[in-house]
C-alpha cells in the first residue's frame, strides 16, 4: 500500500448511509471518498488508486453489479457489495462478477468494520505462503498455477481469475487431498469467518471449476467432500 492512509471509494444514494458508514472509516483513520451513483464511481475510481471499494447494488444510473464488472475488468481492487436483498441472486452474481464480499443491509457497524478490516488486511499482507508458493509454479495435468506471478494457465491458454479466486486455488492446491472446510477457507482468506455465509465459498468454486475444468460436473482438479469441503487432486494418486 502507498504511504497515504487506506483510502476507501464508498458508494452509495443514500446520503444517510454515507453519514453512518464515512464517520466509523474516517474515526478508523481511512481515507473516505464518496459517490453517489454508478458514473460517478466510475469517475472518482479514475482519478486516484484506492485501496477498498464499498458498493451499493441498487443505485441509479448505472447499478452496483455493473460498476463491480467494469472495475473488476481493470483492476484488482477488493470490492465489498452492500444488497437491501436477502435473495440468493443478488449476493451470487455480486461474487461471479468479481466482487470480493458482501454484506446484507440491515447490518451492524462492527460487522462492516470487521469486513472492512479483513479486506484491507488481506490486500495488503501479500498472503500468507505455503513452501511450494514461494518454490516453483505447480503443474497437475493441464494446469499450471504459478504463484510468484499469480497466474493460471489451463491446456495452454491463460484464465483469469479474481483475488479471491486465487487465493482459494492457492490453499487447495498447495495441500493436495488435504480435505478444507468452508470455514478454513473463510478463515484464510478474509481472516476470519464471522459474519459471512460458507456458501460463498461454493459460488467461488463454482466459478473455478468453470474457468479451469474441462467439465465442472466432472472436475480434474477441484473435488467437493460431501458434507465437509473441498480438496485439490492428491498429485499421488
Amino acid at each position: 500500500m502507498a504511504d497515504h492512509p487506506p483510502r476507501i471509494l464508498l458508494v452509495d444514494d443514500e446520503q444517510s448511509i454515507q453519514t453512518l458508514l464515512s464517520y466509523p472509516l474516517r474515526k478508523d483513520g481511512y481515507e473516505v471518498v464518496q459517490a453517489t451513483d454508478g458514473r460517478e464511481a466510475l469517475a472518482r475510481f479514475g482519478e486516484t488508486s484506492f485501496d477498498l471499494v464499498v458498493l451499493d447494488v441498487m443505485m441509479p444510473r448505472l447499478d452496483g453489479l455493473e460498476v463491480c464488472r467494469r472495475l473488476r475488468a481493470k483492476s484488482s481492487v477488493p470490492i465489498i457489495m452492500l444488497t437491501a436483498k436477502a435473495e440468493e441472486i443478488d449476493k451470487v452474481l455480486g461474487l461471479e462478477l468479481g466482487a470480493d464480499d458482501y454484506i446484507t443491509k440491515p447490518f451492524s457497524l462492527r460487522e462492516f468494520r470487521s469486513r472492512v478490516k479483513a479486506a484491507l488486511r488481506r490486500a495488503t499482507m501479500g498472503q500468507r505462503r505455503e513452501p511450494l508458493a514461494e518454490d516453483e509454479p505447480l503443474e497437475v495435468l493441464d494446469l499450471r498455477v504459478d504463484f510468484s506471478k499469480r497466474s493460471v494457465r489451463v491446456r495452454g491458454e491463460d484464465v483469469q481469475t479474481t483475488f479471491v479466486e486465487f487465493e482459494i486455488l492457492t490453499a487447495l492446491a498447495c495441500n493436495p487431498g488435504r480435505v478444507w472446510t468452508r470455514d478454513m477457507l473463510l478463515t484464510r482468506i478474509w481472516g476470519d469467518s464471522a459474519y459471512r455465509d460458507p456458501r460463498t465459498i461454493d459460488v467461488h468454486i463454482r466459478h473455478l471449476r468453470e474457468k479451469v475444468e474441462r467439465d465442472a460436473k466432472d472436475p480434474e482438479y477441484l473435488f467437493t467432500v460431501r458434507g465437509v469441503g473441498y480438496r485439490f487432486r492428491d498429485t499421488d494418486a
